[in-house]
């Protein structure tokens, strides 16, 4: 069974929350951060190099000390604020009319090394380590990760009661048109009871941020082990994540898009397609998937639909039933020869949020010389995925929207 408890979180007073909060470190690159940030954002903390003239690499030295000056200096003007106990946070996000409710709290160091807190995506040990460096230098997880659990009928009760009871705390509306509402919890004994709920939880799922999972557990550990008083009840034996129960989440598609066709001819590729999916060509209307082992394809000015043959794909089995297995196996591998998705500079991967659209503009551009749509994977399927022990391929999930960061910061401290 899985632990978690309340924390007294760094968070920005009401009247700013919108102008600390940020999207996360990793779906914007330098430039998009630098043009984003206002003087508050969290961005000059979590992507230090924008404010540099001229901008220097996100990895130099002198990066790192930045973040650690900008978070202090945060502080100091009353950006971030600490709050005077511990507590559980709700957060709840608004897209297309549909609100999702996640609990902001300190998960254990040891269910994730302990596999209760189950991963379905491998990570890379430069970014793990990339990630370290901030958590030991800011001595604090500044951004949190995203967690689905199973449904407890008790604790969605809760939640509803808090919101439907209590007004929020923060309640703005960014300017993807995406609702952001937080609700502190002060009620000792509700907070007491979330506690004990979670601990007939057996396993929570990273749904989004590996990288941030894995770097925020392991500086836990190195932490115990430098420490000769080590009790356990120590706030480094925690890191900051928001849980959302399963029946809330949706993931959308997460879409390829390829440089070229291996020296194939668009007629050629077609050919070897067909040997397995049936192939139908549809004219110059996107038209997204709208099943399992159902594909759209963009090749020279026109869209495709394309449905996998059985033989193609494996339902008994967790990976081999995936829409992104099946296009690895018999498109990426069989005939375009792409190699390791990882690494491959031919292939790079888009996801939904920005529309079938951007997959056509980059064909057509010339970038690109196919892209393909898939149906989003299920709930089901990630956690069947992880509960197995399974890796998901690359690039199989996107959840959206994005927690926005800065709300809430959890030192490593007990001060």
């Amino acid at each position: 069974m899985v632990k978690i408890k309340p924390f007294a979180a760094l968070r920005p007073p009401k009247e700013i929350a919108h102008e600390v909060a940020s999207r996360p470190y990793d779906v914007l690159n330098s430039l998009e951060a630098k043009a984003e940030a206002g003087e508050k954002s969290l961005l000059h903390i979590i992507k230090p190099e924008i404010d540099f003239d001229p901008m220097i690499d996100e990895h130099a030295p002198e990066a790192y000390a930045k973040a650690v000056e900008n978070f202090r200096l945060w502080q100091q003007r009353g950006w971030l604020q600490q709050d005077d106990k511990e507590r559980y946070y709700i957060y709840a996000q608004t897209m297309n009319r549909r609100t999702q409710y996640g609990l902001v709290a300190a998960a254990s160091v040891d269910d994730y090394l302990e596999g209760r807190i189950k991963k379905h995506e491998l990570t890379r040990k430069d970014k793990e380590e990339d990630r370290m460096i901030h958590v030991r230098m800011q001595n604090a997880n500044i951004e949190p990760v995203f967690f689905a659990c199973p449904d407890v009928p008790e604790m969605n009760q809760i939640v509803k009661t808090i919101v439907e009871r209590q007004p929020p705390e923060y309640d703005f509306v960014t300017d993807d048109g995406f609702g952001h509402h937080f609700w502190v919890i002060d009620d000792e004994a509700v907070n007491a009871r979330i506690t004990q709920i979670f601990a007939g939880v057996p396993a929570m799922y990273v749904a989004d941020g590996h990288h941030r999972s894995a770097a925020a557990a392991l500086v836990g550990a190195e932490k115990r082990k430098a420490n000769p008083n080590h009790t356990g009840r120590e706030e480094y034996n925690y890191f900051m994540a928001v849980i959302f129960p399963e029946s809330h989440l949706q993931i959308i598609d997460y879409n390829r898009v390829v440089k070229d066709l291996n020296g194939l001819t668009p007629a050629r590729f077609i050919d070897r397609l067909c040997e397995s999916f049936d192939v139908t060509k549809l004219g110059a209307t996107p038209c997204a998937p709208a099943a399992l082992h159902h594909f759209s394809m963009y090749l020279d000015g026109c869209w495709y639909a394309l449905k996998a043959k059985p033989g193609a794909y494996n339902d008994n089995d967790p990976i081999e039933t995936l829409d992104v297995t099946v296009l690895s196996n018999w498109v990426f591998d069989r005939i375009l020869c792409l190699g390791d998705l990882r690494t491959s500079k031919r292939i790079d991967f888009v996801g939904g949020i920005r529309g079938l659209g951007e997959l056509q503009r980059r064909v057509d551009s010339g970038e690109m010389a196919v892209a393909f749509a898939l149906f989003p994977v299920s709930m089901k399927q990630l956690i069947d995925i992880a509960d197995s022990g399974h890796i998901m391929p690359p690039k199989t999930t996107w959840f959206e929207p994005k927690l926005r960061s800065g709300l809430t910061v959890h030192k490593l401290t007990n001060e």
